[in-house]
């Protein structure tokens, strides 16, 4: 729970209402959202005093998410973020859920509330409104906008969060009373969705049987070109790379994708947007546990995990291939290790980046979530 020091330094009742609903509701990735009546109010019984005009109706009228850095830091991928919009002036505000010890927990500011605008894609100089705010979208941020940010982010022009989280029951509300209508940008940005999708049913054959060798191959082709650490490349090393990885892509398919992802027009895109146009993603509901398994993984939160706990934590007891004889503990556990271990650009530990490509090829071989999700639960107890 929050401490009442954390409460009296917050004098904003927004901020207010976003404490009071982040500490009466800790959701889980995998939990459902429960009914606004069904939630303990604890701050809504006390008196707030505030010197701003705004009503609690007024402020009560937001928009509730969960996010995550899309990073291949481990520290800032893993870090916990619940974020409110506010329909009366479109503005948001983000905070960090952060645990001190086993039982204390605090939430600090991590985006000041205002009102932003999109930095990326085609809604790029767009404010940010009601649409905006679903499962998958991302929220994008210029990092010098953002002096408290910790230096790991602050070293990236932008800072990219994902949506893993909503509250359907406030949105369906909010979208009832909204006037958010579609527009030209909206049919562009299908038409770029329809694009990507061209190219990865193209190579979802291929993908589908190689999955994890190529992922954390390429995870590892793209770290060594990134010379200088930003995670941008040219369009030539994109071109490269398709052809070291076998991966037959037409001209005219490239350049239409190249079109989307070079969005700033200085010829370099991001590689990990780039994996994601092309290849395509795991959902937020597979993500979650991958995330969930390196956080137990990482107990010191370094970012990074040493092999040697990889092998102490990993249990093939229940392993298909264990109980049906076909193989030993020991061997499935030396096989996982030994494809990990290829993906990683130290021999001695493996980075959450690293983690989650072996993750993101596996899940393209599995269609079903709920076979993908025990894959995951069941060697690591999660």
């Amino acid at each position: 729970m929050i401490d009442h020091l954390s409460r009296a330094v917050i004098s904003d009742p927004e901020q207010n209402l976003a404490i009071e609903q982040k500490e009466s509701d800790h959701i889980l990735p995998d939990s459902k959202m429960t009914p606004l009546r069904f939630r303990k109010r604890t701050l809504h019984e006390t008196k707030i005093r505030t010197h701003s005009t705004l009503t609690e109706n007024v402020l009560s009228h937001k928009l509730q998410f969960d996010g995550r850095i899309m990073s291949r830091n481990g520290r800032d991928a893993c870090r916990e973020l619940i974020g409110f919009f506010f329909t009366h002036n479109q503005s948001l505000t983000i905070y960090e859920y952060r645990q001190f010890g086993k039982n204390r927990t605090i939430v600090l500011p991590f985006i000041q509330k205002s009102i932003y605008s999109h930095q990326c894609g085609r809604r790029k100089g767009k404010q940010y409104r009601l649409g905006d705010f679903y499962v998958g979208a991302t929220l994008t941020f210029l990092s010098s906008d953002h002096a408290s940010l910790p230096e790991s982010i602050k070293e990236n022009t932008f800072l990219k969060l994902r949506i893993t989280h909503i509250d359907q029951i406030a949105l369906d509300s909010l979208k009832t009373a909204s006037m958010d209508q579609e527009d030209d940008i909206v049919i562009q940005e299908t038409n770029d969705r329809l694009v990507f999708k061209a190219i990865q049913d193209v190579l979802k054959e291929k993908l589908h049987k190689r999955g994890v060798r190529i992922l954390t191959g390429l995870g590892k082709y793209f770290q060594q070109l990134d010379k200088e650490g930003n995670g941008l490349l040219d369009k030539a090393d994109f071109k490269e790379a398709l052809k070291v990885f076998h991966l037959e892509v037409s001209e005219k398919d490239f350049e239409s994708a190249w079109l989307i992802l070079d969005d700033n027009g200085n010829g370099k895109a991001d590689y990990g947007e780039f994996k994601r146009g092309i290849i395509g993603e795991m959902n937020e509901h597979r993500k979650s546990y991958v995330r969930k398994a390196f956080m137990k993984l990482d107990f010191n939160k370094t970012g990074s995990v040493p092999i040697t706990n990889i092998r102490k934590c990993y249990c093939a007891k229940k392993h298909s291939q264990v109980i049906s004889g076909h193989s030993t503990e020991e061997e499935i556990k030396s096989s996982f290790l030994e494809t990990l271990k290829f993906a990683c650009s130290k021999s001695d530990e493996v980075s959450y980046g690293e983690f989650e490509d072996y993750y993101e090829g596996l899940s393209i071989e599995i269609i079903d979530d709920e076979d993908f999700v025990t894959i995951l639960r069941t060697p690591w107890g999660i």
